[in-house]
Parts: structure tokens; C-alpha cells; sequence
């Protein structure tokens, strides 16, 4: 059995490659109907996405579109690795997490 890479450990581009791979699959598994597998592989393109991206990037206090959600934006507190931790404006207050992929 193969040794799969964790993200963390990919070169830029060995994650371009995984990405390109990821979105076929996604592709794949919308024309066949298969939301479930589409949702999931959507998720692996953006947290791959967050991995080519410098976290140094965003700051905190700084507030960001969320990509994919229009008139929804966030608000960072902290970073913690690729993850932007905080919360969306106008949203519950409650604290979350995302990867930096999704801030623009």
C-alpha cells in the first residue's frame, strides 16, 4: 500500500498535482449525481488550496470575504497553521475556523 502524503509535507508541486487530481474527481462525482463525494472533494481542493498560501498573508483583526459565500464576511482573531480562527459578521458570534484558502 502507497504512503500518502499528508498536505503539510507536499511541495507546491506535488499539491498542484493533488489539486488538479481532487477537482477531476469532484468534476467525476457532480455529472454522476454524487453530492456526497462532490462535497468531499471539494473540501480536499480548498484545504490543499491553504497549503500553497502564505499564512503570514492574513492578519489578525483584518476581516475577509469568505469565498463561495457572497455578503459573507470574517473576521480573523488568531492563526493557528492554515487555519484562520474567528467569526463571520453578522453571523451566530460563535468561534470557528477556516482555512485560509477560503478568505479573499
Amino acid at each position: 500500500m502507497e504512503q500518502v502524503k499528508k498536505y503539510s509535507e507536499m511541495t507546491k508541486e506535488e499539491l498542484k498535482k493533488e489539486i488538479a487530481l481532487v477537482k477531476e474527481k469532484a468534476r467525476k462525482a457532480e455529472q454522476l449525481g454524487m453530492v456526497n463525494e462532490f462535497a468531499v472533494m471539494e473540501r480536499k481542493a480548498v484545504m490543499a488550496e491553504a497549503y500553497l498560501l502564505n499564512p503570514a498573508d492574513f492578519k489578525p483583526g483584518e476581516i475577509y470575504a469568505v469565498e463561495g459565500a457572497p455578503g459573507t464576511y470574517f473576521k480573523i482573531d488568531y492563526l493557528k497553521g492554515v487555519f484562520a480562527w474567528g467569526y463571520r459578521l453578522n453571523g451566530s458570534g460563535e468561534e470557528e475556523a477556516l482555512p485560509i484558502s477560503l478568505l479573499k
